[in-house]
């Protein structure tokens, strides 16, 4: 596995010209010596309307595949994740300067993290930047910790899966992401939380763009049945993970 962080995007032709806006972040970032990037763009679905977007750049490849959802087409993604290393960036996204170097340097200092997650500033449409008022502290989150708040704050973690740094290899141990119309990443990050220890970085480490047209914001993501059927699928693997006795790493045997 070559010293390669793979950042994973699904995108389709609603937010597809917010990619060059990503693509400068992603320059932005500084890797220690040896290491780089490679950016995967998965569009969902087969379209005109996303090529034009995608930067011409050896370091970016792009693909497309058959509609069906995010999680559908960032797994999809996987299967060109050459590195050891997988960082999720929405479309509309942006990296602030820094965020990667500082993902990696937690994975790569402690064995014993699957994952990391920072802190995320909103930028709305006038470009202002508004900020979460239940961060955790910096520092690793216990197998749990997450699914426990979760629960207990009407379906809203404490850390943001839209700023996931995670293991490749755990990341594929779990089968990627849930088969969801919606939350499929919150569903990834609860059975990450499920079997690994993970970590928050107080710095911010994603501007998650707030605009009319995302997926986030229209009146499905909102219906009230379809909410509860995925929450309840979310949670029931949580749940079944925590309780298989499978861990991540695997302890050492003598």
């Amino acid at each position: 596995m070559q010293r390669r962080i793979i950042i994973v995007t699904a995108v389709h032709g609603p937010s597809a010209h917010h990619l060059p806006d990503a693509y400068r972040s992603l320059c932005a970032q500084k890797l220690p010596a040896g290491w780089d990037w490679h950016w995967v763009i998965q569009e969902d679905g087969k379209t005109e309307h996303v090529a034009p977007h995608v930067p011409d750049d050896e370091r970016v490849t792009f693909l497309q595949g058959r509609p069906g959802g995010p999680g559908v087409a960032r797994t999809m993604a996987l299967a060109h994740a050459d590195g050891q290393y997988v960082k999720i960036l929405d479309a509309d996204d942006q990296l602030p300067e820094g965020a990667l170097a500082r993902d990696l340097a937690v994975l790569e200092q402690d064995s014993s993290l699957g994952w990391t997650t920072s802190r995320v500033l909103d930028l709305m449409p006038d470009g202002s930047l508004i900020g979460f008022d239940q961060d955790p502290e910096d520092g690793p989150i216990e197998r749990g910790a997450v699914l426990e708040h979760w629960r207990a704050h009407s379906y809203r973690a404490q850390v943001h899966p839209a700023t996931l740094f995670v293991r490749r290899d755990l990341l594929l141990a779990l089968g990627g992401w849930m088969a969801l119309p919606a939350s499929e990443d919150t569903g990834l990050l609860l059975a990450l939380d499920a079997v690994s220890r993970g970590y928050f970085t107080r710095e911010v480490g994603l501007l998650y763009r707030k605009w009319p047209g995302q997926a986030t914001g229209q009146a499905a993501h909102t219906d009230s049945a379809e909410r509860d059927a995925r929450m309840a699928v979310v949670e029931a693997r949580a749940q079944a993970l925590a309780g298989s006795g499978w861990r991540y790493p695997a302890p050492a045997t003598s």
